[in-house]
């Protein structure tokens, strides 16, 4: 079965009277456990598709499948478990809390999902030696490079074991020694079974995609 299939997939933004299409009648599919590469200069689109892949906005036409299940069929209960349980997500810009640490960045996931206090630390800290940023545990944001931030990003986006994980621009904001730890790490959670969805604009970014 397909994991992730769009048949005819349309978003328009509209302002006012004007009308701007960021999605044109996309369609294909991924299996669970490919990696899968979406390229394409700034402004085609590539960011729309993967906020509505990731249930963070809706198209304007289309279809829209995730294990077998319309979009528009999931309750917004559902959706919010799906997002939380099901999905990872790491973009360009990190999105770490400023103020809390590594340990409590990568813990906040398991804040909404029900987890038990005693297993969240377990989970966070297993996640946060998976990604090799263990010691950097107790230190902040702002004590540490572009390249460590997003390990911490990563690690948030797979404590819960995610089917898929969307990384936007992943390595847009890092040198190119860090982008290929990065995507080194990236490739490593897809042989062990993670689905990976990639946005880029690079072509040797691209080529980690199957």
């Amino acid at each position: 079965m397909e994991l992730i299939e769009v048949r005819n997939l349309e978003k328009i933004y509209q302002n006012g009277s004007v009308k701007t299409p960021a999605l044109r009648g996309v369609s294909f599919s991924i299996k669970e456990g490919e990696f899968v590469g979406v390229m394409g200069p700034s402004g085609s689109g590539k960011s729309t598709l993967l906020h509505i892949l990731g249930f963070l906005d809706t198209p304007t036409k289309g279809d829209y499948f995730f294990e077998g299940k319309r979009m528009e069929d999931f309750s917004e209960e559902q959706l919010a478990y799906i997002r939380n349980k099901k999905m990872g997500f790491v973009f360009q810009n990190f999105n770490l809390l400023p103020r809390t640490n590594v340990l409590e960045n990568v813990k906040l996931p398991l804040f909404y999902s029900g987890v038990k206090e005693s297993l969240m630390e377990k989970m966070a800290r297993e996640a946060i030696e998976k990604v090799g940023i263990s010691y950097r545990i107790n230190h902040y944001p702002s004590q540490l490079s572009g390249g460590e931030r997003q390990k911490v990003a990563i690690a948030r986006a797979i404590v819960q074991n995610p089917l898929v994980i969307f990384a936007d621009e992943p390595t847009g904001n890092l040198d190119s020694k860090s982008g290929e730890n990065i995507m080194g790490i990236l490739s490593s959670l897809n042989k062990e079974g993670h689905t990976i969805l990639l946005v880029t604009h690079e072509t040797w970014i691209a080529q980690y995609a199957e």
